[in-house]
């Protein structure tokens, strides 16, 4: 039998009085992270039992919206790029990309 390695990462979320977000910070000892702080975090998790995606979508309160634009877009990119690794869909994938420009140019991130 093969040994198996374990690997930790892990997310503290500090809330105000009304549980919102007010510090987040992550660990992944393995990546050398080490309380790190955040301004957003995005993590989905596929249930292969119940075929469905589990999301949580956490932001501090003093994320600036100009960033949230910049992170969503980013996020948008590099799904493109973990999509074509995971399924090789060329197609898809610069239709994905082709998106993400448009978000870019509508947001007006494109410098």
């Amino acid at each position: 039998m093969a040994n198996t390695i374990t690997s930790e990462i892990k997310f503290l979320v500090e809330l105000d009085e009304n549980r919102v977000p007010e510090k987040l910070k992550w660990t992944a000892q393995d990546g050398g992270v080490d309380a790190e702080e955040a301004k957003a975090i995005m993590l989905s998790i596929w249930d292969s039992k119940a075929q469905e995606t589990l999301r949580i979508d956490l932001w501090t309160k003093d994320m600036p919206v100009d960033e949230m634009k910049v992170f969503f877009h980013q996020t948008l990119v590099a799904m493109a790029d973990t999509f074509q690794r995971a399924t090789d869909d060329e197609k898809m994938t610069d239709t994905m990309r082709d998106f993400c420009d448009y978000f870019a140019e509508k947001m007006e991130l494109k410098k």
